[in-house]
């Protein structure tokens, strides 16, 4: 099989693995800076806030690695490559990571309701984690790779909505639940980039403004943390 072209490699790989660098080590400043806050406090919601994040590094590392597989195929889609063995092994990482994490940061915003049910919440969002995982990597209807992705993103707003409503202080947190849904719908965005042929002037936007909510993340974690 042929090589990638170079502008698929220059343009496609390169851009990406910058990207993805600087969102991994956003997401593990943002897990290392919150181990103190924990380690003081032992709650959970920091404790799963912290873990979703290392989760996210984990998921952009995996995306980074699909980039990569599409430029060696020549392609701008994973949905346009024979998944076997690598390729299958790697979509099914990058996704059931990035559900988790999602899940994940819903949880630090819910847990203090779901007291007492916490195993089988968890196991509930591994269950689906693995679930959304194993269809998208055996099933090529872009509708259901649709579908899955806003079933995410359904349980992730709703996340917010409760803790937003139920939560005294709205003004205060109003930002950082705008914050998170927006994080949330770039994420899910991501993941519709890879199953789905984005052009390249998109991929860039949703790229930017997905590093421009970790990064406000990571300035308020270090802002509270004390450490900017």
């Amino acid at each position: 099989m042929a090589g990638p072209p170079i502008h698929l490699l220059l343009q496609g790989v390169g851009f990406e693995l910058i990207y993805s660098f600087v969102i991994i080590m956003c997401s593990l400043m943002i897990y290392y800076s919150t181990k103190e806050m924990y380690e003081l406090s032992s709650d959970k919601g920091i404790k799963y806030f912290r873990q979703s994040f290392l989760l996210f590094a984990i998921a952009y590392f995996f995306k980074s690695f699909i980039k990569v597989l599409l430029a060696y195929f020549g392609t701008s889609r994973i949905l346009d490559i024979n998944l076997k063995y690598m390729g299958s092994i790697t979509l099914f990482i990058f996704m059931f990571f990035g559900s988790l994490a999602v899940f994940y940061l819903v949880y630090s915003l819910m847990c203090k309701k779901w007291n007492g049910k916490s195993k089988i919440i968890l196991g509930v969002f591994y269950l689906l984690s693995v679930l959304i995982s194993f269809i998208i990597i055996n099933t090529r209807e872009v509708g259901v790779f649709i579908g899955t992705s806003l079933f995410i993103l359904a349980i992730a707003i709703f996340g917010i909505y409760i803790t937003h409503k139920q939560n005294k202080d709205k003004k205060k947190k109003s930002k950082i639940h705008l914050i998170y849904t927006l994080l949330f719908i770039f994420w899910i965005l991501n993941i519709i980039e890879v199953l789905v042929n984005f052009t390249y002037l998109y991929q860039i936007l949703i790229s930017l403004a997905s590093l421009g909510v970790f990064l406000a993340i990571l300035y308020k974690v270090l802002k509270k943390s004390g450490s900017n």
